[in-house]
């Protein structure tokens, strides 16, 4: 039953062509029972086109509406009698009003035709001797109307439901591209985002290391105590950035738990005094300030805002030739939080910096403005008049809070 049943479903011109062979067998044996060759013979070719309107009524609907209606013209012209043929009429207004494939003349048409023919054949072929009232006339004339009219509500009903759910299906499919697109547009972020964050924790820590290096290198045989503080620096500065590039990379992991106490929170301005500290044991006199009543702010203001000096830093430390110092301003107001970080280095050094890092890998400025693009501030960042270069950026708090 079952492969019958998908035989039917994927086959429907078959299934039609097999009930329109039954119907004709049915016809051939009322047309046999009349009497007249003549008539015989023009009813039977009537019945074999009227069931060809049912066997291909769902290939060619408007084409199967079109014979149906010659031929029932045919039949008022030529005087054959209606027959059991005739239910194909039917069948076909019902096909054209529920295919949402056929246009829509075609299903007006179809009304048209359940509305006049049931009528005209009741005049056509009333041949009762007994007279009628009009009223009885018209009684008999809308109850044969009745079915064709139903027949073809209920197609176009099906074919409201039918393109209901093809507009659903296809709403469907456009939210599921729109949420594929969104995904991944939100892996792109995420990916450049952490692009940042490894370039900060690299360039900060890595810089840090190498100062030390340098410096444990040079005074290793005159002062082995400072060598020893200077390779104590290096290692912890090696495990924090080991941390913190853990931590990064752990969101590309899939599937994986995560491994206790590797993953660090995200830096802030709570830490800001370990990273100046930090700095100045790399050889950069860091003054650090902060400037109103200090608060808990956003997330994302107090990462942007740690990255921000973190660089500054990197680059005065960089790029700011020998005996440069710092100063790193930290002001909170009503409305926002003022960040400031100058230096008095070679500010001409910096404009490498400016155009994207003397590496050319152009995440300077650029991851900058980034930041404080996210979280809707405003960055200032050029060389100062009188030497040295200077960087400020105002965080918004307000629409955050």
């Amino acid at each position: 039953m079952q492969r019958l049943y998908d035989f039917f479903r994927r086959h429907p011109t078959g299934v039609d062509s097999f009930w329109a062979f039954l119907l004709f067998g049915f016809c051939g044996l009322w047309v046999i029972s009349r009497s007249g060759l003549e008539g015989k013979i023009i009813a039977l070719l009537f019945s074999a086109g009227l069931c060809l309107v049912i066997a291909l009524r769902r290939k060619y609907p408007v084409k199967m509406l079109l014979l149906a209606t010659g031929l029932g013209l045919g039949q008022l012209i030529l005087n054959v009698p209606p027959n059991m043929g005739d239910f194909a009429m039917m069948v076909i207004i019902y096909t054209v009003a529920s295919e949402t494939s056929a246009r829509r003349w075609a299903s007006r048409f179809a009304l048209a035709g359940a509305l006049i023919a049931p009528g005209l054949s009741q005049l056509r072929f009333r041949d009762s001797p007994i007279a009628m009232p009009v009223w009885a006339v018209v009684f008999f004339m809308v109850l044969l109307t009745m079915p064709f009219v139903l027949a073809w509500v209920l197609g176009d009903s099906v074919r409201t439901r039918r393109a209901y759910w093809a507009q659903l299906e296809e709403k469907a499919s456009r939210l599921e591209k729109e949420r594929e697109a969104q995904a991944r547009i939100a892996v792109a972020a995420e990916r450049a985002r952490i692009a940042r964050e490894l370039h900060d924790v690299v360039a900060h820590n890595v810089s840090v290391m190498v100062v030390q290096a340098d410096g444990a290198a040079y005074v290793l045989d005159a002062a082995p105590e400072q060598a020893r503080q200077a390779l104590e620096t290096i290692s912890g500065t090696g495990r924090q950035a080991l941390a913190e590039m853990r931590r990064l990379l752990g969101v590309l992991r899939t599937g994986e738990q995560a491994e206790g106490g590797e993953y660090v929170p995200q830096p802030g301005v709570e830490q800001l005094a370990d990273l100046i500290d930090q700095v100045r044991g790399a050889g950069l006199p860091v003054d650090f300030r902060v400037v109103g009543e200090p608060r808990p702010l956003p997330s994302s203001v107090e990462l942007t805002a740690y990255r921000i000096v973190q660089e500054a830093l990197t680059n005065a430390r960089k790029h700011g030739g020998p005996d440069v110092s710092a100063t790193v301003r930290l002001t909170y107001r009503d409305d926002d939080l003022d960040l400031l970080v100058e230096d008095d280095g070679r500010g001409a050094q910096h404009e490498l910096y400016e155009a994207g890092g003397a590496d050319g890998l152009g995440h300077g400025l650029i991851g900058m403005r980034e930041r404080v693009g996210m979280v809707g501030g405003i960055l200032d960042a050029g060389p100062r008049s009188g030497g040295g270069f200077r960087v400020n950026a105002v965080l918004p708090l307000k629409a955050d809070r």
